[in-house]
């Protein structure tokens, strides 16, 4: 099976998932989000398995569970679903920044590059340009600000080492562990319980945890000889 298919599968589910909610239902939904999950994580083992890992195969991926993500929080909260999907999205732009982060403080390659080409020009266009408009602004605002906070600590010169101190990898399992499996997980429970507004409620607890780990990575810092701040 084509990765792009199953991208397409599982989309298709998170969208059913969606109407159910809309529509009060409970088991069937929760069910069809970790379907979804199962799913969404073969794709990409599909793709490395088989040598079939292409550009427009990523991009595909991610902003298909961001239309997921926002038919299911407007599903929830109406109108309220398009505030939640973006602070959704940040969150889980802290975990992509902070992983990548992470390996090159360590001379890691974050990426392998895809192993297939010959791409359709026109679509891969086409998501590169919903990327753009959507998730970049908030990698380079979210980059700027844990960059900036190094640099303050450091007098602008941080070291490898203040740089390894400032990714600990306790931070990249937290950021992983509030990925898209654990938010469909979440959120699943939550409309199994028939409250699937907590989900949403559980958003902003989820960011202060974020800044809380982000104090934490600057107090490895001032703890480093090399750091001036």
């Amino acid at each position: 099976m084509d990765p792009a298919h199953v991208v397409l599968v599982h989309t298709a589910l998170g969208l059913y998932a969606a109407l159910l909610i809309s529509r009060g239902e409970r088991l069937r939904p929760a069910l069809l989000l970790q379907v979804k999950t199962v799913l969404d994580g073969l794709d990409g083992q599909l793709a490395r398995a088989t040598g079939r890992t292409t550009e427009t195969g990523r991009y595909l991926d991610t902003e298909m569970d961001l239309v997921v993500d926002l038919a299911l929080n407007v599903a929830i909260s109406g109108a309220a679903g398009v505030p939640a999907t973006l602070l959704q999205s940040l969150i889980m732009t802290v975990d992509y920044l902070w992983e990548r982060d992470f390996r090159e403080a360590r001379g890691e390659v974050f990426r392998d590059p895809p192993a297939q080409a010959g791409d359709n020009p026109q679509v891969l266009a086409a998501l590169k340009w919903v990327y753009a408009a959507y998730f970049t602004p908030q990698e380079r605002a979210l980059q700027t600000l844990f960059t900036r906070r190094l640099a303050r600590l450091t007098g602008g010169a941080p070291t490898p080492a203040d740089r390894v101190a400032y990714t600990p990898h306790a931070s990249t399992l937290i950021t992983a562990n509030l990925g898209l499996a654990t938010q469909l997980l979440l959120l699943g429970a939550c409309v199994l319980a028939g409250r699937p507004r907590l989900y949403t409620r559980s958003l902003p607890v989820q960011a202060l945890l974020l800044a809380g780990v982000q104090l934490w990575r600057e107090d490895r810092v001032r703890r480093q000889p090399s750091s001036s701040g």
